[in-house]
């Protein structure tokens, strides 16, 4: 048979609801410091600036992701390699929140650091995907990265699980650049990575993002890249800047209402030192 316990009066019913409400805005509060210092952590990870290359424009945007926690991970890079060449990543790692900011800046200080060593696309995915089982995170990151050679406009590109990129000619065609890829990086030992090679002529641009730009609640990847591709093609005709296409891109990111975080790369070449 069960104790009928007494009901609480009016003074304990309010204190435990006011005990309530306190442990309420007290975790509503530790949430909300999460995610700032998430983002803090994500954007104190993303390279200051890009290097400014005569002939070459360069322009990247990033937004942390709508969904609180969900923010970290996504990354983008451009810097200059010792044979004067440029190294270019767009990236997404694992996981969201603080961990995945930190194992973020590991991943793109790291494949920085060995592309001093080796700045073939290919051989430099592989040395990646080594430092990242070497970490032992259980983790892995998509990632894409790609040399460009300002003086004959060369791109060579190889992608590590990531979604393609979007190119577009100075006449308006573009399209998804459809390369082969290998898997993501810190999935399997001895992975090798297939190079595409591209010319970048004069007035083209590439785009380089992570899903977090072109997927959302009602729309699916392919649907999002078609944007990109209507937005670089539309670009590229008018001639748009790098800054202005890129921050575009994103704002096509927000409009969908994206989910995760949303980064872009854009290059583009005007000409000037490209040899025929």
């Amino acid at each position: 048979m069960f104790r009928k316990h007494p009901a609480p009066d009016g003074e304990e019913l309010l204190a435990r609801l006011a005990s309530l409400t306190t442990q309420a805005r007290e975790l509503a509060e530790l949430r909300r410091s999460q995610v700032e210092l998430a983002i803090a952590l994500q954007r104190d990870m993303l390279p200051a600036d890009l290097p400014a290359v005569p002939g070459i424009h360069l322009a990247a945007c990033y937004s942390p992701a709508y969904a609180g926690l969900n923010v970290g991970g996504d990354w983008y890079d451009a810097f200059t390699l010792p044979d004067g060449r440029i190294g270019l990543s767009v990236g997404d790692v694992q996981g969201h929140a603080i961990d995945a900011a930190a194992f973020m800046g590991q991943v793109r200080v790291g494949l920085r650091a060995l592309a001093s060593v080796t700045s073939e696309p290919g051989d430099l995915l592989a040395c990646t995907n080594e430092l990242v089982l070497s970490l032992n995170k259980d983790l892995f990151a998509t990632c894409t990265f790609m040399r460009y050679d300002p003086a004959t406009g060369l791109l060579e590109s190889a992608r590590a699980g990531h979604i393609p990129c979007v190119r577009a000619t100075a006449d308006g065609r573009a399209e998804v650049c459809r390369d082969e890829g290998g898997p993501p990086l810190g999935v399997m030992e001895g992975t090798e990575y297939p190079v595409t090679r591209y010319r970048l002529g004069t007035g083209g641009v590439f785009v380089l993002v992570t899903d977090g730009v072109v997927e959302g609640p009602s729309l699916s990847v392919d649907e999002g890249l078609q944007r990109v591709v209507r937005l670089a093609g539309l670009a590229a005709v008018v001639g748009m800047e790098a800054h202005a296409l890129a921050a575009a891109v994103l704002k096509n990111a927000e409009l969908i209402g994206h989910e995760d975080d949303a980064a872009v790369l854009v290059v583009g070449h005007d000409g000037r030192g490209v040899t025929p």
